[in-house]
This record gives C-alpha cells, sequence and structure tokens, in this order.
C-alpha cells in the first residue's frame, strides 16, 4: 500500500506557469529636494590603484585641496544624452524594503519587482537610469549643496547635486502579476514616496534617520491610467 502511493506522488506531473510580466508608468512629483551621490569613476580607479600597488592605507597623510566643483559634477547621474536620471536600483530597493511594512516577503519580491531603464549613467554604463523629466530650478540644473558628514570621529564637507522640490520623473515598472496586481505596485509606490524615499538624506537611509529629502508624490493621472488598463 505504502509503494503504491509513493508511485502514485512519483507519477504526479508538476506545472510551472509561464510568469506573468506586466508594466506601469509611475509618473510622480518630488514634494522635497533630491540630493545625488553618483560614486565617481576617478573614486573607483583610485581605490583600484591602491590596491593593485598594495599602497598602504594611513590617515596620517597630507590631504590635497578638495576641488568642489569637480566633486559636485562627479556626483551627477547623467546620461550620455545629457539629461539627468536617478537610478533604477534606488527604486527597485525602495519597493523592496517597503515591503517590510506591507507584511510582504522581501525575498519574494526581489524576484517580482523590476524597474526598466531609460537610458545608463555615462560615467558609468552598468548604472541604469530611470530619467528626471523636469529639474525645477531656474537654470535646469542641478545647484550645489555643501554640507557636513561625520564618519566615526570624521568631519567632512562634501558639494552633492541637489534638484529642488518640484523634480519630476516616470518610473517604468515591471512587475509579476501572479504576485502582485496593478494597484499593488501603486499603493507600494505610495509607501516608497512617503515612507521610504531615494537618494541622499532619504527616511530610510542606512546611515542615519535620514533629512527628508527624496520624498515625492504620485501623478493622478497615474492612477487614472491603471483604472483604464
Amino acid at each position: 500500500m505504502t509503494i503504491a502511493k509513493e508511485r502514485t506522488k512519483q507519477a504526479e506531473p508538476l506545472t510551472i506557469t509561464a510568469p506573468n510580466f506586466q508594466t506601469l508608468e509611475v509618473a510622480i512629483t518630488g514634494n522635497a529636494p533630491y540630493v545625488q551621490h553618483a560614486f565617481s569613476q576617478k573614486m573607483k580607479e583610485a581605490i583600484g590603484k591602491g590596491m593593485e600597488t598594495g599602497t598602504p592605507s594611513t590617515n596620517k597623510r597630507k590631504k590635497a585641496p578638495k576641488n568642489f566643483e569637480q566633486e559636485f559634477e562627479l556626483a551627477k547621474h547623467q546620461s550620455d544624452e545629457g539629461w539627468y536620471g536617478i537610478p533604477c536600483a534606488a527604486f527597485r530597493n525602495a519597493l523592496v524594503s517597503a515591503c517590510r511594512v506591507a507584511g510582504f516577503p522581501m525575498t519574494r519580491a526581489k524576484l517580482s519587482i523590476f524597474v526598466l531603464a531609460d537610458g545608463y549613467d555615462k560615467q558609468d554604463a552598468g548604472i541604469a537610469l530611470s530619467k528626471i523629466t523636469k529639474v525645477n530650478n531656474a537654470d535646469g540644473e542641478p545647484e550645489m549643496l555643501k554640507s557636513i558628514t561625520r564618519i566615526k570621529d570624521t568631519i567632512n564637507v562634501v558639494a552633492r547635486p541637489l534638484f529642488k522640490r518640484g523634480w519630476e520623473a516616470n518610473v517604468r515598472i515591471r512587475w509579476d502579476a501572479d504576485q502582485f496586481t496593478a494597484t499593488d505596485i501603486l499603493n507600494l509606490m505610495l509607501r516608497v514616496g512617503s515612507q521610504v524615499g531615494v537618494g541622499e538624506g532619504r527616511p530610510d537611509s542606512k546611515q542615519s534617520t535620514g533629512m527628508g529629502w527624496g520624498t515625492f508624490d504620485l501623478h493622478q493621472d497615474t492612477f487614472e491610467q491603471e483604472r483604464v488598463a
């Protein structure tokens, strides 16, 4: 009897359905400043050179004068076409993080939510970007923000690009519709905009409780688009 049951169990077919992906474009407007911090190619090369030569690390060496303008430029996420963008990974990580307060397993969300690229970073072709469609600064360029940072006992002044409140972007999200509905995705983005944020000083910052930067609202027409679909 036991053998017969075992044979029946082995004979049962295993059915795996094909992934059911859908895409939605979510229009957002920053209700707070968005501050960028791209890890520059120059810094990567300097670190790599130090590793190759085996140069010992020391805090006693004399530091060269800081070029704030150069640091500001290298901290930008800008495409080859010249437009500014937000790393797609920032939105994807934020959507997964928002699942913590929504009660959905983050491990499943990692396999179910993706953000499609509008282009790639000109400094690092591996960084996919969502295009900032509106820079709310007067000249259409981010302004330089000089702020104080502290790492342990070391205090430093850094220059970062700041996009004023009112910046806009269209985020194209691709998701597994067997895991989430379109309404689920919109509600997750609402949580990202109000509870998680993107960029430096966001509420969900790993280093602190944030500066209240990187939060955003969803456009009403995004909800209308979802209802029509």
